[in-house]
């Protein structure tokens, strides 16, 4: 091997060495918001500030649909690629900090993916239920959303979403029943008989389209309202 090539390979495995300390230093992404987190002021008396957390579908939903969150007081608080228990380490920071009334989770499809490593449905539900808790611990209304419908993953094939999320939809439906939180049901609306996206919902069977999110838009806003006027239980 020549020095050329000896230098490539060492300053490629420290570049892959150092990022995966960064990654590991930062884990959940905590400073993905940080700023944005700090430039906030606190909510006016009357608003009704509304925080969605979520993963990418949350993150494209702010990036194609920006007047929704602009026109409304509603802050996007999603990050590609995040596991629930990753969004359990943030959610301090990125939802109860930011002082809303309500906030909107969208979680488990990265988890059924197997982003962070294996995790049962049980446990994907452990984590939203932790967030809810915590919110509602808060004075917080929650909002928790199915999983929306998916038939494979592009990026991890052969994790059978089309199985899995329904059934983990059914343990967030219950759980919301038992503890009296309001339930959004997105995947009712936007699949197909095989558990898959709906065609015009989607870029890929797993993302939305501009159209995925105006229908989303249209189902949240009523279960917003809904939250306002629910009589949470206390925690």
């Amino acid at each position: 091997m020549n020095f050329n090539k000896t230098t490539k390979l060492f300053l490629m495995c420290a570049f892959l060495l150092t990022s995966l300390f960064t990654y590991a230093q930062d884990w959940a992404n905590l400073k993905r918001y940080q700023s944005e987190n700090s430039a906030l002021t606190t909510p006016a008396k009357n608003e009704k500030r509304v925080v969605f957390m979520g993963n990418s579908i949350t993150q494209g939903w702010v990036e194609k649909r920006p007047d929704f969150f602009k026109n409304n007081p509603y802050i996007g608080r999603g990050i590609s690629g995040q596991t629930t228990p990753q969004m359990l380490v943030r959610f301090r920071q990125d939802v109860i900090a930011l002082q809303p009334k309500v906030v909107v989770i969208l979680a488990g499809t990265n988890d059924i993916a197997g982003n962070t490593g294996p995790s049962t449905l049980e446990m994907i539900m452990d984590n939203i239920g932790s967030m809810a808790e915590i919110a509602a611990a808060n004075k917080i209304k929650v909002v928790l959303c199915s999983v929306l419908p998916a038939y494979d993953y592009p990026w991890k094939k052969g994790m059978e979403p089309n199985v899995k999320i329904p059934q983990l939809n059914e343990l967030i439906q219950a759980y919301c029943d038992k503890k009296g939180f309001v339930y959004l049901d997105y995947f009712a609306a936007m699949s197909d008989e095989k558990n898959a996206m709906i065609a015009e919902y989607t870029s890929d069977g797993v993302h939305c389209t501009a159209k995925g999110y105006e229908l989303m838009e249209s189902l949240v806003q009523p279960a917003i309202q809904k939250a306002l006027k629910n009589k949470q239980k206390k925690f």
